[in-house]
């Protein structure tokens, strides 16, 4: 059958579903990117973005997905050799401590079980025993797509704070930005890395860095090569709303009305609704009998749920019959976690009445699948909703 009827609940961690008034303004004839249409917009995406980030300093935008982000925070504020303290806390830091490696600095690794947040105890300790300072920047995920675990970085400042220790902070906030509550000043952070398709609710395509001023102190020291991802070009042409090269137009146009919608509703709010997604997910979980990936309660994602099969038993094999029978797809596990978790993604533009239907359709497929479960998520889930 080539119709299905209904829409495909795209339900994996990022891309998310894209509303239609982004879609619509995406969909806007493009503009000249020298002219002052386009100057107005570049000064009020800029503007709009520092709140979302909630920091007064500069934001960059990037024609690239989150990996192109993370190089551009490293390549502007380090030299070939540097030390750089990472925690593994699931795939896409161990990717980021490889694009370092690759780059030619010296990633130090503190290694976790892939169940919970950055050990900050542990970042703690090695920075503690770097007596000349060598480490140069501490780079964590603030919330881990693969795992869903989010790691406290006020916490981690504290502890660098704590031991006076001059190394910047970076910070990846690909699926935590727009969707859990992130405060790049008030958090001491020196460089944000973040991407537009999931709580920023638009197409991939762009991608973002928070910039302290530290950092940018730090990049006129940095001799790694940088010619695209120079900060100093940007920073220049943003002055006025415009780039240095030809910017990605229309995908401004949908960042402005995304920006728009999610001011509109109220960062505080977005933040509550994404809470209370994430904890009737959790709810629904634990009534079928499973088990969340994310084993510290206070370190849960409410972007994500990844979610443990039972031993013996296929989190691919159970995606495949959910997406071919009930037009849904679930994030699948990465790394070590292939195979033996499914995730279920529930940010961005995402309503009770979604949530519901991608329980459902889980619950449904739990059964088809034959996963040993237990009845009843979809209505622990509900009266979590409906208690509100």
């Amino acid at each position: 059958m080539s119709h299905r009827p209904g829409r495909h609940f795209l339900q994996i961690p990022g891309p998310t579903n894209v509303p239609d008034q982004v879609l619509r303004a995406i969909d806007n004839p493009t503009i000249d990117h020298r002219g002052p249409e386009f100057g107005a917009l570049g000064l009020r995406v800029l503007g709009n973005l520092r709140r979302i980030f909630k920091t007064e300093g500069d934001v960059v935008i990037y024609p690239a997905s989150g990996t192109g982000a993370w190089e551009a925070a490293l390549v502007n504020t380090l030299s070939a050799g540097d030390r750089v303290l990472m925690c593994r806390t699931g795939w896409f830091a161990t990717l980021w401590q490889e694009m370092a490696q690759r780059l030619g600095l010296m990633p130090q690794f503190v290694e976790t079980d892939w169940r919970r947040g950055a050990d900050v105890d542990a970042l703690a300790a090695a920075l503690a025993a770097d007596k000349a300072h060598a480490i140069r920047a501490v780079c964590v995920v603030h919330n881990e797509t693969s795992t869903g675990c989010t790691s406290r970085i006020a916490a981690v400042r504290a502890a660098m704070d704590a031991l006076g220790h001059p190394a910047l902070l970076m910070v990846d906030t690909i699926s935590s930005l727009a969707s859990i509550d992130y405060r790049h000043d008030e958090w001491g952070v020196d460089v944000t890395v973040a991407g537009s398709q999931k709580g920023l609710m638009l197409p991939p395509g762009l991608s973002f860095n928070a910039i302290s001023a530290k950092a940018r102190e730090a990049g006129k020291s940095a001799k790694l090569p940088r010619s695209y991802w120079d900060w100093g070009p940007m920073l220049a042409a943003n002055a006025t709303g415009y780039f240095p090269f030809t910017p990605s137009t229309n995908l401004l146009f949908g960042l402005d009305a995304a920006l728009a919608m999610l001011l509109d509703e109220g960062l505080e709010n977005v933040f509550a609704r994404h809470d209370r997604h994430a904890e009737a997910t959790r709810r629904a979980v634990s009534a079928w009998g499973l088990e969340t990936q994310c084993a510290e309660p206070r370190e849960y994602s409410s972007s994500l749920t990844a979610v443990r099969v039972p031993e013996g038993h296929s989190a691919d094999a159970l995606r495949t019959v959910i997406l071919e029978k009930y037009n849904m797809s679930l994030g699948n596990g990465l790394g070590p976690l292939k195979d033996r978790v499914f995730r279920i993604g529930h940010l961005g533009d995402f309503s009770d009445l979604s949530l519901l239907g991608t329980l459902g359709g889980v619950e449904m497929g739990l059964r088809a699948a034959g996963i040993p479960h237990r009845r009843g998520g979809v209505q622990a889930a509900v009266d979590r909703l409906a208690g509100n």
